[in-house]
C-alpha cells in the first residue's frame, strides 16, 4: 500500500478520476466515522469506492464525542445485553488487532454512596460487563474491575469530598482521539484505493426512473460541479439523513432525531485524580474523562431541533454537568475554570419517547430506493459493524462475486510495527534527540509512521518545537497534516493543526478554537 494517501494533490486526482470514471460500484456520501468505515469495507472487498465529505474529515459528530471506545455500562442497565457485547467485542478488535496505537486504556472509578444494595448492584454489572468482555471473542487486554474502601477511593481520586462516599469500584475502558481516528480510516481506505475527497458536497442525485444512478456534486474548493456515476451509493450523513432523502425524492423510511451532547473542557490541574470518573445522574450517566492535560465532562443527552450544523452549550447544558459533578467535589469546579466547551448531535433513530436518552443507539440500515442505501443511528465504537452492514446491503444485488467483509483482520494505517516501535521508543529518543514522553506521544498518534515525522525534525529541528497554547503538539505535526493527511494548503482557511483536535469553544477562558472552515456556499451532502 502506498504511505502517502491523503496527498494535497491527491484530492484533486480522486476528484478528476471519480468524475471520470464510467462507474464506481459504491460511492459513499459523508466523512464521519461511519462514512469512512464504508469506504474501508468496500474498498477492501475489491470495489471501487468513492468517498465525499463537504467539509473536513470528522468535522461533524465524529469530531466532538466523548472520546471513548466502551461497551456502555448503562445500556446493561436497560438490559440491551446485544449491543453492550456487540460493542465489547468491537473494543477488543480495536485495542488489539485494528488499532492498538490510537486507542488507549482508561480507567474509571465509580463512587458508591450506599454500602450494601448499590455495592453489590453496581458489581454485578462490573462483573457482567467483564465477563461480556471476554466472551465476546477476543481477548479484553484490560485488568477486570475492583473495589476499593472509601480510604483506597479518596486516594485514586483526593478531589472527592469524603462524605460523598462508602467506597467505590474501579473499572477500564479505552478512549480514542475520534476526530484523528476517523482520518487515518479514510487514509487506510485510500491506500487501498478509495477515491477520498472532503470539501465536495452532494448537491443533488441523479435518476433513471425509480433508481438513483449517481451523484451531483459541487468541489467547494474551485466551484466546479461535475457527476459521478455510481452502483449503489451508500448515505451515511447522520443527522442530516432526512436532506438526503429530500435530494433523492424518496419518502424516508429511517427517521433519525438528534440527541445534542455537550462536553466541558477544564485544566487538568483543577481535578485531583488519578483516574477518570463515572456519575449516574437522573436520565444517563456523567463521565470525567482524562484528556492529556485537560479533563473533559460529559455529557448531556437532550433533543436539538434546530441547525444540525452548528450545535451549542446553552447555560444549562452548562449547569447541568457542572451541578452533578460538584455534588460530588471537595473542591466545586466554577465556570471561570472552564477553557472551553463543544456540543456534538448523535443521530438516533427516532421513536415513541419524549426523553432522547432512552432511545434506541442500535443502528438501522434501509434501501428507500434501487441505488441508494441509507445508514443511521449507532454508537461510534460499533462503526465498523455498521460500515460492514451498509456495504452488505448496498451489494445483496451485486452477486455471489462480492467478498464478505474483513475489516475485522485490517489494521488502520500505522498499526502495523506500532508495538515493535513502542519497544523501541528510548532508542528513538536518543537517535531524535528528543525526551521519551515526545516520542510516545508521536507513536500515539502515527503508530509506525512516526519516523515520517522524526525525518521532518532531523530536516528541521525549529519543527520540534510545541505549539504556542498546544504544548502537547509539535510543529512537525502541522506539516504532516498538510502535507500527508489531507490538511488545506497554506493559504485556506481550514486550520490543519486544529483538524484532529476537539472542538474547544465556549464559556469561561476560551484558549482554542474551531478552526475549521465555515460550512458556506450551496447546501447539499456530505
Amino acid at each position: 500500500m502506498p504511505d502517502e494517501a491523503l496527498l494535497p494533490e491527491a484530492r484533486a486526482s480522486a476528484i478528476a478520476r471519480m468524475s471520470d470514471a464510467q462507474e464506481v460500484d459504491i460511492l459513499v456520501v459523508d466523512g464521519g466515522i461511519v462514512g469512512a468505515g464504508a469506504a474501508l469495507d468496500a474498498v477492501t472487498r475489491g470495489l471501487s469506492t468513492a468517498i465525499v465529505e463537504a467539509r473536513d474529515w470528522a468535522s461533524g459528530t465524529s469530531s466532538q464525542s466523548s472520546k471513548l471506545i466502551h461497551g456502555g455500562l448503562r445500556y446493561l442497565e436497560m438490559l440491551d445485553f446485544a449491543l453492550v457485547r456487540e460493542a465489547l467485542h468491537e473494543r477488543g478488535l480495536l485495542l488489539q488487532r485494528i488499532a492498538p496505537h490510537l486507542i488507549r486504556p482508561v480507567q474509571f472509578l465509580y463512587p458508591l454512596r450506599h454500602r450494601v444494595f448499590e455495592r453489590l448492584y453496581v458489581a454485578a454489572g462490573m462483573m457482567l460487563y467483564d465477563t461480556m468482555g471476554v466472551s465476546a471473542g477476543h481477548t479484553r487486554g484490560l485488568p477486570r474491575h475492583r473495589h476499593l474502601t472509601r480510604r483506597a477511593a479518596l486516594r485514586a481520586a483526593p478531589a472527592l469530598r469524603r462524605s460523598a462516599l462508602v467506597g467505590g469500584i474501579q473499572y477500564w475502558d479505552a478512549e480514542v482521539d475520534d476526530a484523528r481516528y476517523t482520518m487515518t480510516v479514510v487514509r487506510t481506505a485510500a491506500s487501498y484505493g478509495a477515491l477520498a475527497a472532503s470539501r465536495v458536497k452532494v448537491i443533488g442525485f441523479d435518476r433513471q426512473g425509480a433508481a438513483v444512478t449517481g451523484a451531483r456534486l459541487v468541489d467547494t474548493e474551485t466551484g466546479r460541479q461535475f457527476r459521478v456515476r455510481a452502483r449503489e451509493i451508500i448515505n451515511a450523513t447522520g443527522v442530516w439523513t432526512g436532506d438526503a432523502h429530500r435530494l433523492a425524492g424518496t419518502r424516508g423510511q429511517v427517521q433519525v432525531r438528534a440527541s445534542k451532547g455537550v462536553h466541558l473542557v477544564v485544566p487538568a490541574d483543577r481535578l485531583d485524580s488519578s483516574t477518570g470518573l463515572i456519575l449516574r445522574t437522573e436520565e444517563s450517566v456523567l463521565f470525567v474523562i482524562p484528556w492529556g492535560r485537560h479533563w473533559i465532562i460529559g455529557t448531556t443527552d437532550t433533543d436539538w431541533p434546530l441547525d444540525g450544523a452548528h450545535p451549542v452549550a446553552r447555560p444549562g447544558d452548562v449547569d447541568y454537568l457542572l451541578d452533578h459533578l460538584n455534588a460530588v467535589l471537595a473542591t466545586p469546579i466554577c465556570q471561570a475554570d472552564i477553557e472551553g466547551a463543544y456540543a456534538g448531535l448523535r443521530p438516533l433513530l427516532s421513536g415513541e419517547s419524549d426523553s432522547t436518552s432512552r432511545l434506541s443507539r442500535r443502528h438501522v440500515v434501509s434501501h428507500p430506493v434501487a441505488g441508494l442505501v441509507v445508514i443511521a443511528g449507532g454508537r461510534y465504537t460499533t462503526y465498523r459493524v455498521m460500515a460492514a452492514d451498509a456495504v452488505d446491503e448496498a451489494t445483496r444485488r451485486f452477486g455471489a462475486r462480492v467478498a464478505p467483509s474483513c475489516t475485522d483482520r485490517v489494521p488502520l494505517t500505522g498499526a502495523e510495527g506500532y508495538q515493535a516501535l513502542w519497544n523501541q521508543r528510548h532508542r528513538l529518543a536518543a537517535a531524535a534527540g528528543q525526551h521519551v514522553a515526545r516520542i510516545e506521544h508521536l507513536l500515539g498518534r502515527y503508530g509506525s509512521l512516526t519516523p515520517d515525522l522524526l525525518h521532518l525534525l532531523s530536516e528541521d529541528p525549529s519543527l520540534a518545537e510545541p505549539l504556542p497554547g498546544g504544548e502537547d503538539y509539535l510543529a512537525a505535526e502541522v506539516v504532516y497534516a498538510v502535507t500527508h493527511e489531507g490538511g488545506s494548503p497554506p493559504g485556506r482557511r481550514t486550520c490543519p493543526p486544529h483538524q484532529d483536535r476537539h472542538r474547544v469553544a465556549g464559556p469561561g477562558r476560551s484558549r482554542g478554537t474551531d478552526c475549521r472552515r465555515a460550512d458556506g456556499g450551496a447546501a447539499g451532502l456530505g
